[in-house]
C-alpha cells in the first residue's frame, strides 16, 4: 500500500466533486474529510475511511492502536486557569536598553512548567512523556517548547498531541525566567543556571542571555539573530520583578527599517494628547496611506511637521498590503520643504474611515476536531477590525477604537499572538 512520508500530502476523490486532502505532520494523519474533522478523539488518534483506503485497514489499525470506533470517543483535558505569566510588551524605539538582559526570541510554544507539568499560556495541559519532565524541578518555570527557528508548526503539531510520542524528542524546553522566585530578573536568572548546572538534563536548559552594552550592540546582536532565520530579540530590565501580565519591564525587539513619507494630514490626539497632534497620517511614494503615532516629542506634539514636508520614519517591516507595522517618527528630512502657508497648522479630527487605506487582513485559521474557524485583523489607524466564525461563512466582525495608532498597533500584536498560542496558523 502507498504512504506519506513526514510532511507529505495527497488528495483522494470523496462523495463531492471536491477530492479531500490527506497529510502526514510528525506522524500524524489527517483528512479535510467532516468524519476526521469532527471526531472528538485526540488528532493522532483519529482516522477515516479515505485514511484507511489509501494506507491499507491494518496500516490504519495499527497506527491508532484500534479499530475505527463507532462513536466519537470523549478524552478529558485540563480544566484550569491560564498561568500567571509575565507577557512582553514591544520595543518603541524610545527606551534606553543598554544595560538590558537580551536573548534570543524564540519561535516555539510558550510553557509554563508549574512544577508537575507545562501549561500552555491558556491554561491547557501539554502531554509532555515521562522520561522529558524527568529531573525538571518542583518550583515553577518559564520558558519555550522549542525545535529549531522557522520549526514553529511543526513543534505545535508535536506539542499538541495527546500520547506523548518519542516526536518529543525533537523538543527542547529553553527556560528564559523563575517566577516563583523572589529577587530582581539577574537573581531569578542565576538561581536556574545555578540548578541546571548542577543536574544535566538532556531535553532542558536555560535560554543563553548577555547585557546589552549600547544601541549599536543591540543592532549587531539582531542583524546576527535575523541573519540566521530568527524572529528578533528579547529585552529584560535587569532589576525587574515578575509581575503578571504585560509589562513595559519586557520587551520584544524586530528589526526595524527607515523610510520617508510625506505628510498629509494631522490627527487630533485623544486622552493626554488631545487639543495636539496625536498622529501624522503620510503617504509613501506608491501611495500607501497609514498613521505615524508614536516618537514624537510634547513640542513636536505642539508643533509638528508642516503638511507636505517629508519626514523620516522607523518601522519593523511591511504588511502584506504593504503598509509599514509599527511606524515611529524620526524626524523631519533636512532637505524637506513644505509648501508655504500663511496659516498655522491645523489639527484635524481623524478622518473618516473611507479616506483611510486599510491595510490588508491578516487570515489565521483553526483546525482541529470540530473546530474549523478563521480569524482576520484589520489595522486601521487608530482602528482594530477582527473578524471570525466558522471557515466558509462570512463570520462577525468587530471593531474597537483606541487614543492612538500606537494603542491600536499594540492591541493588535496582542491579539495575533494570542491567537498564534491557540493554535492559529497564519495564511
Amino acid at each position: 500500500m502507498p504512504d506519506l512520508q513526514d510532511g507529505e500530502t495527497t488528495h483522494i476523490q470523496g462523495s463531492g466533486s471536491k477530492p479531500y486532502e490527506l497529510k502526514n505532520v510528525g506522524g500524524v494523519y489527517s483528512c479535510t474529510c467532516p468524519a476526521w474533522r469532527n471526531q472528538s478523539l485526540p488528532i493522532e488518534k483519529r482516522t477515516c475511511k479515505h485514511l484507511r483506503a489509501f494506507r491499507g485497514e491494518a496500516e490504519e489499525e495499527a497506527r491508532i492502536g484500534q479499530a475505527l470506533p463507532s462513536k466519537p470517543v470523549k478524552t478529558s483535558s485540563r480544566d484550569s486557569t491560564a498561568p500567571p505569566l509575565l507577557l512582553a510588551e514591544t520595543w518603541d524605539n524610545q527606551v534606553d536598553l543598554a544595560g538590558w538582559w537580551m536573548s534570543e526570541k524564540l519561535d516555539g510554544v510558550r510553557a509554563y512548567w508549574d512544577g508537575k507539568a507545562f501549561i500552555s499560556r491558556l491554561g491547557n495541559l501539554y502531554h509532555a512523556p515521562d522520561w522529558f519532565i524527568d529531573g525538571l524541578p518542583k518550583f515553577p518555570l518559564d520558558g519555550e517548547l522549542w525545535i529549531d527557528r522557522k520549526k514553529f508548526q511543526r513543534t505545535v503539531s508535536i506539542v499538541k498531541r495527546q500520547d506523548k510520542s518519542d516526536h518529543w524528542k525533537e523538543v527542547t524546553f529553553r527556560v528564559f525566567d523563575a517566577p516563583a522566585v523572589h529577587g530582581d530578573f539577574v537573581s531569578r536568572l542565576r538561581f536556574f543556571e545555578d540548578y541546571f548546572e548542577n543536574h544535566s538534563l538532556p531535553h532542558a536548559q536555560p535560554h543563553p542571555h548577555q547585557v546589552c552594552k549600547s544601541l549599536d550592540h543591540l543592532r549587531q546582536e539582531l542583524t546576527k539573530v535575523e541573519a540566521v532565520g530568527g524572529e528578533g530579540l528579547m529585552l529584560r530590565k535587569p532589576t525587574s520583578k515578575y509581575e503578571v501580565g504585560r509589562s513595559s519591564t519586557l520587551l520584544k525587539v524586530k528589526n526595524f527599517h527607515d523610510a520617508e513619507a510625506k505628510v498629509l494630514q494631522h490627527l487630533e490626539g485623544a486622552g493626554k494628547h488631545k487639543g495636539r497632534l496625536g498622529a501624522l497620517f503620510v503617504e509613501l511614494p506608491d501611495g500607501t496611506r497609514f498613521s505615524v503615532g508614536t516618537g514624537f516629542s510634547d513640542k513636536e506634539r505642539e508643533k509638528p511637521p508642516p503638511i507636505g514636508s517629508t519626514i523620516t520614519f522607523r518601522y519593523q517591516e511591511l504588511s502584506e498590503g504593504g503598509v509599514p507595522r509599527f511606524p515611529s517618527y524620526v524626524g523631519v528630512r533636512a532637505d524637506s520643504v513644505a509648501p508655504p502657508s500663511s496659516k498655522p497648522a491645523q489639527i484635524a479630527p481623524s478622518p473618516a474611515p473611507e479616506v483611510i487605506a486599510a491595510t490588508t487582513p491578516r487570515r489565521f485559521e483553526f483546525v482541529e476536531g470540530k473546530s474549523s474557524k478563521f480569524w482576520e485583523i484589520v489595522l486601521n489607524g487608530n482602528e482594530v477590525t477582527v473578524r471570525y466564525g466558522r471557515i466558509g461563512s462570512n463570520g462577525q466582525s468587530k471593531n474597537k477604537s483606541f487614543p492612538d495608532a500606537e494603542a491600536a498597533s499594540r492591541h493588535a500584536e496582542k491579539l495575533i499572538e494570542e491567537k498564534t498560542e491557540e493554535g492559529y496558523a497564519e495564511k
